[in-house]
This record gives C-alpha cells, sequence and structure tokens, in this order.
C-alpha cells in the first residue's frame, strides 16, 4: 500500500487547510486511515481516524470542532479537512493506513498502523 499525502502549506492563524491522502490499494475500501502529526522535538501524535467504511471516525481533543476527516473510496482518497487553524497546529502530517481485521477495532493507536505516507509539512503563522 503505498500513501500520498498532499496539502500542506503555510497559513495564517485562522484560515483553513485540506490535506489529501491518495492510496495505491485498489482495496482502498478495507483500509482504516488515520492522519497524524510529528511537530519538532515531539513525538508523533493522532490527529483524527477513520473507519474502512467510513462509519466510525476518531478525533484527538485539541481538533475536535475544528478538524473532519472524510473518504471517497471511489477514489481511493483520504482528507482531513483543518479549520481555524492554530499556531500549535505547527507540524508535519502524516497519513496512515491498516487493514479492516474484525468487528472489535481501534482507530486511536499509532503502532496499528501498517502504511504510511511522505508527510505534509503544514505551518500555522500568528
Amino acid at each position: 500500500v503505498q500513501l500520498q499525502a498532499s496539502g500542506g502549506g503555510l497559513v495564517q492563524a485562522g484560515g483553513s487547510l485540506r490535506l489529501s491522502c491518495a492510496s495505491s490499494e485498489r482495496a482502498f475500501s478495507s483500509l482504516h486511515m488515520g492522519w497524524f502529526r510529528q511537530a519538532p522535538g515531539k513525538e508523533r501524535e493522532i490527529v483524527a481516524a477513520i473507519s474502512w467504511s467510513g462509519g466510525t471516525t476518531y478525533y484527538t481533543d485539541s481538533v475536535k470542532g475544528r478538524f473532519t476527516i472524510s473518504r471517497d473510496n471511489a477514489k481511493n482518497t483520504a482528507f482531513l479537512q483543518m479549520n481555524s487553524l492554530k499556531p500549535e497546529d505547527t507540524a508535519v502530517y502524516y497519513c496512515a493506513a491498516r487493514y479492516y481485521s474484525g468487528t472489535y477495532y481501534r482507530l486511536d493507536r499509532l503502532y496499528d498502523y501498517d502504511y504510511w505516507g511522505q508527510g505534509t509539512q503544514v505551518t500555522v503563522s500568528s
């Protein structure tokens, strides 16, 4: 599974960006998708995730109400709409994927994801 993240850039506080993650996997609809971020000197952390069907989503507390994760299985692409951006959102954003493996699953654990994209830089100026 190859993942290609795009859409990062420089934006002022309060602005918006939309990240995209395109997958090479034909069975994209079998993948749970996640967005993670890593700021300088900090560990990589979960931002948001979406289940294979889109029926379940997860958001870390700091982005709830501002970010929206979605997917288009027909286009093999996941998205992260980021609104009301803050300087503390500055980081390299990575998309990640893991295969659906059963009815019970978690979306928020970094080590559960097997495939990673290359990352896209998001910089929010104050």
